[in-house]
């Protein structure tokens, strides 16, 4: 079978200048940031080559060298199906292994952008991290001396600062990468004029990415090879739905113009109410939903909504207590709205049930909580569906430790021993050990203590007048029959 370089030889990229620097190879940015690069190159709006640097410890993937760093992005939904050889990456380095290449990128003229994903423990001040290290141990440390040799290297000329586009997920991820370097400059004693440079010509953008990768796709590989006549070791498969929101204090989509290539980019100087539209909607359904859906004997998401009254508790959900919370264009609330059903359903897309259920009080704190606030704030109503999907995690939550010292529960609600359809309760252990201690209490009981418990809500929720009658009640209904509980709750 043909090797992907005899399909495709030529680069998007026409002039072979450096633009763009991305720290991490991982199946997301490739998915993600790559496949919008190399199409807007296509499409005549950028001109823009990729180098990725490995920013971990370790040895690449051999199919970067074999393949000429190309790869085919499939993004696959019910209605969609999008495959693209992307070829816009040029060069792929460790930066360990390909230290001194790597550094000389710092000075390239040409380099426009530094783009991340170095997961969300990426971005931290590591006050032991070293500047003399080649290279040094954290990535803030890794950019902060790039930096420093990229302003040295051209004089501190105003002119060749840089677009960092940091996409890890925590809150402000520029602002904070930005902090860390700032930090490390001072420690490591770099000229007070590099801090200025930073200010004056560098861009640090606080930015929010959607969009599902599932990455290699292992079973059906060999088959996708046949079907597209080429074989691909470097495959990655996602969604088609995407959403970049970058925000900076200065107008950076003339130089970034991925929006005017018709790409899902806004370019924006407030993030928060995307932010909040998006944890809202798309995770405080899956967070809402997801335990109820679990206790009815569901595995996967798309079962779970295929079944209508799931779908219609989720529409209720987010039309009747969720968008009326959020002051935006109401509009755009609704197709965002459907659109998370629609990704929901994806067939292409096996998304766990018990994957989505970790760390759920955490979550449903961040997600929902807010949320139902708002409602009772506004309404000075009890939102009946979050009031349910509360009922619900709870008696997700009631388990005992078994001879291993896990948490389990049982889908056989009257027999939470873990000998009936066992699964495992999974949080922070500080979490587990409050429910542990709630062993042998009655509903009552049990939700009284739990929903009082302010190390798991930031707030007393039993202060809430009708909040623990309406939990009550809803986990009796939920314990008999949670299919049947659900139908209660939905058309009221």
């Amino acid at each position: 079978m043909k090797n992907i370089n005899r399909v495709l030889k030529e680069s998007s990229v026409k002039n072979g200048e450096v633009k763009i620097l991305q720290f991490g190879e991982g199946n997301f940015l490739r998915g993600f940031v790559d496949e919008m690069i190399d199409e807007a190159n296509e499409r005549g709006f950028m001109d823009a080559e990729v180098i990725i640097v490995k920013p971990r410890n370790g040895s690449l993937p051999p199919h970067f060298k074999t393949q000429n760093n190309r790869y085919t992005t499939s993004l696959r939904g019910k209605e969609e199906v999008r495959n693209r050889i992307v070829s816009c990456v040029s060069k792929v380095y460790s930066c360990y292994e390909d230290y001194d290449s790597f550094m000389k990128l710092s000075c390239a003229s040409s380099l426009k952008f530094v783009v991340s994903n170095t997961t969300e423990a990426g971005i931290v001040y590591d006050f032991e991290d070293r500047y003399e290290l080649e290279p040094p141990a954290s990535f803030p440390g890794k950019l902060a001396k790039f930096l420093y040799e990229r302003y040295k290297a051209f004089e501190g000329d105003r002119d060749k600062g840089v677009i960092i586009l940091p996409v890890e997920l925590i809150d402000d991820n520029g602002k904070e990468l930005k902090k860390c370097i700032e930090l490390l400059a001072g420690k490591w004693n770099l000229k007070e004029d590099f801090l200025a440079w930073l200010d004056e010509s560098c861009v640090f953008c606080n930015t929010l990415v959607d969009r599902i990768i599932s990455g290699y796709p292992r079973d059906e590989a060999e088959k996708l090879w046949e079907e597209w006549g080429y074989k691909d070791e470097l495959i990655v498969t996602g969604e088609p739905f995407g959403l970049w929101v970058i925000e900076s204090e200065k107008d950076i989509s003339k130089e970034l113009p991925l929006d005017k290539a018709g790409l899902p980019v806004i370019y924006t100087d407030n993030l928060k109410p995307y932010k909040k539209r998006k944890v809202r909607i798309l995770n405080g359904a899956h967070t809402s939903f997801v335990p109820a859906a679990y206790l009815m004997g569901y595995d996967y998401v798309l079962e779970a909504v295929s079944d209508d009254v799931i779908e219609q508790f989720i529409v209720e959900l987010l039309e009747q207590e969720v968008m009326p919370t959020l002051e935006m264009d109401k509009g755009e609330l609704k197709e965002f709205a459907a659109s998370v059903l629609t990704r929901f359903k994806n067939p292409y897309i096996k998304h766990e049930l018990s994957a989505i259920a970790l760390n759920s009080i955490s979550k449903w704190k961040t997600r929902c909580l807010p949320t139902m606030q708002d409602y009772i704030n506004i309404y000075g109503l009890l939102p009946i569906r979050l009031i349910f999907s509360l009922a619900a995690l709870l008696v997700y939550y009631r388990g005992s430790r078994d001879n291993q010292g896990r948490f389990i529960g049982s889908r056989d609600y009257r027999d939470c021993n873990g000998i009936k359809d066992a699964y495992e309760i999974r949080d922070d252990e500080s979490v587990i050990e409050i429910f542990e201690k709630t062993e042998g209490l009655d509903i009552e009981e049990y939700a009284k203590t739990i929903l009082s418990e302010e190390r798991l809500w930031g707030v007393n929720l039993d202060d809430i007048i009708g909040v623990r009658d309406c939990v009550v009640e809803m986990m009796y209904m939920i314990t008999e029959d949670p299919k049947a509980a659900m139908k209660r709750i939905i058309s009221k």
